[in-house]
């Protein structure tokens, strides 16, 4: 520790011409690096933190850089590049997974415009309209993408989720009832896992946000609903998420979380009403 004191010292002394490049295992270093190490037997080491974790950074610099521990398959490095993390490729989080037990969820709700085969999902905004359909459809939150799109994603009724097309990217699939409840169960129960499973803070969910840690790196966020009749209610208080699991001939199976508790809530609601969707690997 006193040797790396001792030598940022001396860097702080070092004249303008002289500071221009450092390098650390070269008496040599390249001329257009400030910084050049050389090495052949040891790498470079960033922090190395959960998405969870990196979310939580107060105001990152474009450019900083972090190893996501959660973020897909086994980690990867990740760049902030002055808006929003992306990994070394350019992919932002919404590409990136995290893994929790035997199952890899996708961070951000489902944003697709097109079913896997590209064929087109119709966007409905008309009450009257989306309250007719038996076919699946999305929108977004009072029908404004410029305010919810890039926080929420879409909302999507459960017959888009369902139809034969396939609503999840190639790899994926909307999970089951069942394997929502593996995933509850591997957060320590339905009295705990939504504050796992939640946003921290208060930027997206209302004041309060009860228990709220994300240490799953979910991220989950507090989308909203559109009603069966069109009308839209909730934002910043409840997340909604369906499954794939239908529930009678005219309801389907449901996961919700709420600012004001940890608890994860399930239930049967009408298929044509609207929720985000979150997506795991086959």
């Amino acid at each position: 520790m006193k040797v790396f004191l001792s030598f940022v010292v001396s860097l702080l002394f070092l004249l303008p011409s002289q500071a221009q490049t450092v390098g650390i295992g070269t008496t040599t270093p390249h001329a257009s690096a400030q910084l050049d190490i050389s090495s052949s037997s040891k790498g470079f080491l960033p922090p190395r933190m959960t998405g969870a974790q990196r979310d939580a950074i107060v105001n990152p610099p474009a450019g900083l850089m972090i190893w996501c521990t959660n973020c897909s398959l086994a980690g990867e490095m990740q760049v902030f590049n002055g808006s929003q993390w992306t990994n070394m490729i350019g992919a932002t989080k919404s590409e990136t997974e995290t893994q929790i037990c035997n199952q890899r969820w996708k961070m951000q709700n489902l944003d697709v415009t097109t079913y896997r085969n590209g064929d087109p999902i119709p966007k409905v905004t008309d009450n009257a309209a989306w309250s007719a359909l038996s076919t699946g459809a999305y929108c977004y939150y009072n029908n404004d993408s410029a305010t919810y799109a890039a926080i929420y994603g879409k909302l999507y009724n459960w017959y888009a989720v369902t139809d034969p097309r396939g609503l999840a990217p190639a790899g994926f699939h909307v999970p089951s009832e069942a394997e929502w409840v593996a995933l509850e169960t591997c957060l320590g129960g339905t009295s705990a896992a939504g504050g796992a499973l939640k946003d921290t803070g208060n930027l997206h969910w209302q004041t309060l946000n009860v228990g709220a840690t994300n240490s799953s790196g979910v991220t989950a966020r507090p989308a909203g609903v559109r009603s069966f009749d069109g009308s839209f209610y909730f934002i910043n208080i409840y997340g909604t998420w369906w499954s794939s699991t239908a529930s009678g001939s005219v309801d389907a199976r449901f996961r919700r979380l709420s600012y004001a508790t940890t608890l994860v809530f399930d239930g049967s609601q009408n298929r044509r009403d609207a929720y985000s969707v979150r997506v795991l690997r086959d």
